[in-house]
């Protein structure tokens, strides 16, 4: 038997998200799908229900983007009954100049505040039951070489992202994101010890059908189809983190990151407590949450 009985997954439309949901939902769990687009989550719905006949399936639609619709959708989301898993994986890369209608870059407002948003609203509702947060991340030695600048985390200076091909500066501003979600688990993990709920990054691996090259251009969007043929599909992706939401092997672990089923090192300046509580402060002004937990 799982662990849990309820889970969400954000970004559940296509690609890793969707084949954690359906894995979730064939171990027994009932799965939140959320998503942008009704379209696209009556899609997932459907395949997953096609793969998984008995699944129970709940389809929340919200722009991750918005803070507003982030808010709105953890009110719901406990109002349904709280989560024994969160699956954050949902994630884009746009051009730097994209900014939502609330006043923040897309791509930092989509892959780190939602899930720092999201998972901090739900945790004071989950309280002292049993839980487990998992954020998907990306490469701890791919990321080394693009750390987070504190002082610009929407990157509006450009500074320290690589000046040619212009095309990749995008997608160096995704990299620092993804170092993001790795600082805001363990400062989340330090935050919520002496609780029950548990708060692990995972890197899936490099993965096609992810849907993050969808408005990519020039150089990088050539590098992306050429690469296709040749890394694993959404399943193998799924692997890791679907075992960190449910495994009775990482029982208790918390505040780690994980790569293929092991625990693995991520770089200092993901781990350096002063950073990972710099960001931690300027994330909460952005999203309108007080300081302390």
């Amino acid at each position: 038997m799982p662990d849990a009985s309820k889970a969400v997954v954000t970004g559940a439309t296509g690609g890793i998200g969707e084949a954690i949901a359906r894995r979730l939902a064939a171990e027994g769990r009932a799965v939140v799908l959320v998503g942008r687009s009704a379209e696209r989550l009556e899609g997932a719905r459907r395949r997953i229900a096609a793969a998984v006949p008995d699944a129970e399936l709940r389809l929340e639609r919200a722009d991750l983007s918005l803070m507003g619709d982030v808010r709105r959708l953890a009110e719901r989301l406990v109002a349904g009954g709280v989560p024994d898993v969160v699956v954050s994986n949902a994630a884009v890369v746009t051009e730097l100049g994209d900014v939502t209608s609330e006043g923040i870059q897309r791509m930092l407002a989509t892959n780190h505040l939602a899930p720092y948003l999201l998972l901090r609203s739900l945790a004071g509702a989950i309280g002292e039951r049993p839980a487990r947060f998992v954020v998907v991340g990306a490469s701890p030695s791919g990321l080394a070489r693009v750390p987070v600048d504190l002082a610009d985390l929407e990157c509006r200076t450009g500074r320290g992202l690589p000046p040619v091909p212009p095309s990749f500066r995008p997608f160096a501003a995704y990299g620092r994101t993804k170092n993001m979600n790795a600082m805001f688990g363990y400062a989340l993990a330090r935050r919520l010890a002496g609780s029950r709920i548990t708060v692990n990054g995972a890197h899936p691996g490099v993965i096609r059908e992810t849907g993050l090259g969808r408005e990519t251009r020039g150089a990088l969007r050539a590098f992306t189809v050429l690469l296709a043929p040749f890394v694993p599909g959404p399943e193998a992706g799924a692997d890791t983190p679907a075992w960190l939401a449910g495994s009775p092997e990482v029982a208790g672990v918390s505040g780690r990151f994980f790569v293929r089923r092991r625990m693995v090192e991520t770089a200092a300046h993901t781990t350096d407590v002063a950073r990972c509580d710099a960001l931690w402060e300027a994330s909460a002004r952005l999203t309108g949450l007080p300081v302390e937990l």
